[in-house]
């Protein structure tokens, strides 16, 4: 044995890692049989909800982070304010209809808006590789701006940081902004109540499958574009007819089916959708037919669905529809007291299926 093998046998190996006792944490699987993160827990599904459930949430605490909205109701010197933290991984950076840039504004402007609030001012960190070109990030920064004005919104702070390469994909955006909620305004699923009329306020599917059709060179016979968009305007519409609304949400990763589910467990209500009065567009019904696609599982980020009082809901859906954002709103469903926490869809046929929710994600790095 020579005196470097006996030395390396007489030191103590390197302390590692501390091994994580699975077993002991109180969740389902997957999650227990995933060692390690994948791309699943990402989704905005069942494993994006695990991992938060049954990691994040019992490390953190607090009970404003349990209202596990997208964005978060907080009280402060007398005002309500709503808060919201997103983070853009999107690939590749620029696709048909917009950008990583205007994701990250509107997707955290859409959020404060879930609750009701005009956001007023944001934070943007910045995340560079080494060896991007600057001609790129000026005009990512270029989209930010412009979309903040266009939201009518301020971007009054931010970070910057680089990483080397081959550590990264080009750029990452992390984006928080606040906002007011105004009085007498309470979006939350507990509201949520059988009879609730479903509203969504658009197409829905267009932003997965623009991404798609970008990142993997697929042709369609015409170009889909990204639904991206502040949708603050539209909520203002519809908060002008009412201020009680009960609940809205707008369905980005995990499209449709993932913000209605968790809706209907939220609420403990059953909610019942009429599949055909769900809109699609037509590229995007055949793009996800080619792929083997649901379009309800299918990322947006321009769209919105509400939960809606019957007897304000024809109201409602006219000031949606007076909107631009708005023009193609439809009554898809109800929420029913029959099987709570479950949603389904009346079919084409007469018959009906469940909606899942679904388990990871089917399109990647899509906001």
């Amino acid at each position: 044995m020579s005196e470097k093998s006996g030395l390396s046998q007489a030191l103590p190996a390197p302390a590692g890692p501390a091994p994580v006792d699975m077993l002991s944490w109180s969740c389902p699987a997957p999650l227990r049989d995933q060692p390690r993160v994948v791309m699943g827990h990402g989704g905005g599904g069942a494993m994006s909800a695990e991992l938060v459930e049954h990691v994040f949430a019992p490390a953190f605490g607090g009970e404003v982070l349990a209202q596990l909205g997208d964005a978060a109701a907080v009280t402060l010197g007398g005002a309500r304010l709503a808060f919201s933290t997103d983070s853009y991984v999107v690939r590749p950076l620029f696709f048909p209809g917009g950008s990583i840039g205007d994701l990250a504004v509107n997707g955290t402007v859409n959020d404060l808006a879930m609750s009701g609030a005009r956001a007023a001012y944001l934070s943007c960190a910045v995340i560079l590789e080494e060896g991007v070109e600057m001609a790129v990030v000026a005009r990512v920064a270029a989209a930010i701006g412009a979309a903040a004005r266009a939201a009518g919104v301020e971007v009054a702070t931010g970070d910057t940081k680089v990483v080397e390469s081959g550590h990264g994909d080009g750029i990452y955006l992390n984006t928080a902004g606040i906002g007011l909620i105004p009085p007498g305004v309470d979006l939350r699923p507990q509201r949520v109540v059988p009879g609730d009329v479903v509203i969504v306020s658009g197409p829905v599917g267009a932003h997965g499958v623009a991404v798609l059709s970008m990142r993997e060179g697929l042709e369609f016979g015409v170009e889909v574009e990204s639904d991206t968009a502040p949708l603050g305007g539209l909520v203002e519409a519809m908060l002008a007819v009412t201020p009680d609304l009960h609940v809205l949400r707008d369905p980005t990763r995990g499209g449709l089916a993932a913000s209605l589910n968790e809706i209907a467990a939220a609420s403990r209500t059953g909610v019942v959708l009429e599949e055909r009065s769900v809109p699609v567009p037509p590229p995007v019904a055949n793009a996800c037919a080619v792929l083997g696609l649901d379009p309800m599982y299918v990322a947006n980020e321009g769209r919105l669905v509400a939960f809606v009082p019957r007897g304000h809901a024809d109201a409602v859906l006219a000031a949606m529809r007076a909107h631009p954002l708005g023009a193609d709103a439809a009554l898809i469903g109800e929420a029913v007291a029959e099987h709570p926490g479950m949603v389904v869809a009346r079919t084409g046929l007469g018959g009906t299926r469940v909606v899942d929710l679904p388990l990871g994600e089917q399109l990647p790095r899509i906001c």
